[in-house]
């Protein structure tokens, strides 16, 4: 027996809990079309302003029903997660208060922040006051020390619910929960805000049932479902979507205006097929957990431990062996599986950055991709995957490199 066919043996279990996950989010979304009234009509260009834009409505319909909230801002104009992220940080005025109670922010997150780079539109520049409230030792939340940290002053907490690129693991719905719960006992008018890309249908629910006022991600991650070719969300409490809008565009105008140019299809079927797609991620994810476990590797999550998003990190230790499993994931790849990925300087890391993925989507990471930092202990994030076959496939490959 191979050592995927051995593997693919042990997971069972894990992929069978995995298939009501997928099933429950797949009814959840559906039911969200039909109570939206979703229509052939909803599928009509719009261009230039984009006034009355019905499937545009539509969709932000559907998208504040899945997620529970009162209002959805989804746009082709927000071109990644950070620029998401970056306008719900940018409803802070100078002297409020952000504290992030996941430890300190991915790289180029540190930016829009303002404690790295020297960017004259970050927040410290702006004059919002920052902290961080740091992870345990363990990587988990430190829920006395948020206690702590936060007051009755403190306009928002942030949490990065994955885990970016560190050693340390994904936060749960269940941690979200507990944590928010803290903060709103101190100051119940604090706004929760979440960074949600890579977790969106990994669990039964999102953060936003859980005490989140305003959360964001991608697209070209999760909710795209692999079709999106571009866009980004943002869901949560009205007043504040409409501050975000605002920011989007410009004040007074907000989400009135934003043209779909002929996207909303690709957009509608790409969030219609998401929680399919999500799952055939994790069943991969899983796989190569279980794959690189039983070569000797460390590996975060392991196998057999929940799952809230759908990165796996696994430990090479190696420069080499690292460069080649990037090599070997890009040459499994559909599209420009000719070239080999090297290690480049990129904005906001400050170590060179190697990144494998041939991609419909350039950047898409809901379809199969590796990425890392080329430092020691030399760990690549593995995460995406449109389909589970595929996955498969580019592990035999990785395995036949190594």
């Amino acid at each position: 027996m191979s050592i995927i066919e051995a593997a693919k043996a042990k997971v069972q279990d894990q992929w069978s809990a995995l298939a009501e996950v997928s099933k429950l989010n797949q009814a959840k979304v559906l039911t969200a079309f039909q109570e939206c009234r979703v229509g052939a009509h909803c599928f009509t260009d719009s261009t230039g302003y984009g006034y009355h834009d019905l499937g545009r409505d539509a969709l932000e319909n559907v998208y504040k029903t899945v997620f529970k909230t009162e209002a959805a801002l989804v746009r082709p104009q927000i071109v990644s997660g950070t620029h998401a992220i970056n306008l719900c940080l940018s409803i802070l005025n100078a002297g409020d208060q952000l504290i992030s109670i996941s430890g300190t922010p991915y790289d180029t997150l540190q930016q829009v922040i303002g404690t790295k780079g020297s960017t004259r539109t970050s927040l410290i520049k702006r004059g919002v006051e920052y902290q961080e409230v740091p992870l345990t030792a363990e990587g988990k939340l430190d829920y006395d020390l948020i206690a702590k940290t936060v007051t009755k002053d403190t306009r928002m907490v942030m949490l990065q619910r994955s885990r970016g690129y560190s050693w340390r693991p994904s936060i749960t719905i269940e941690e979200i929960k507990k944590a928010f719960a803290i903060v709103k006992s101190i100051n119940p008018d604090c706004i929760c805000f979440v960074d949600n890309c890579y977790g969106e249908f990994a669990e039964l629910q999102e953060p936003t049932e859980v005490g989140a006022n305003l959360i964001a991600g991608s697209l070209i991650k999760n909710p795209g479902g692999g079709l999106a070719p571009s866009g980004g969300y943002i869901v949560g409490d009205a007043d504040l979507v409409e501050l975000c809008s605002e920011y989007l565009t410009a004040p007074g105008i907000g989400a009135e205006v934003g043209p779909t140019f002929n996207m909303i299809r690709e957009l509608m079927q790409g969030f219609f097929i998401a929680p399919h797609v999500v799952g055939q991620a994790l069943r991969g994810a899983i796989l190569a957990s279980q794959v690189f476990q039983d070569l000797g590797y460390e590996v975060s999550p392991l196998p057999t431990e929940k799952r809230t998003d759908i990165i796996q990190a696994i430990k090479l230790n190696s420069r080499d062996k690292l460069l080649a499993f990037c090599r070997a994931i890009q040459f499994a790849a559909p599209i420009d599986s000719q070239f080999a990925p090297i290690p480049e300087d990129m904005p906001g890391y400050d170590d060179q950055i190697v990144m494998a993925g041939g991609t419909f989507i350039q950047g898409s990471s809901i379809e199969l991709s590796a990425d890392a930092p080329v430092k020691e202990p030399y760990i690549v994030y593995l995460q995406g995957g449109l389909c589970l076959e595929h996955v498969e496939l580019a592990l035999e490959a990785v395995i036949k490199t190594l």
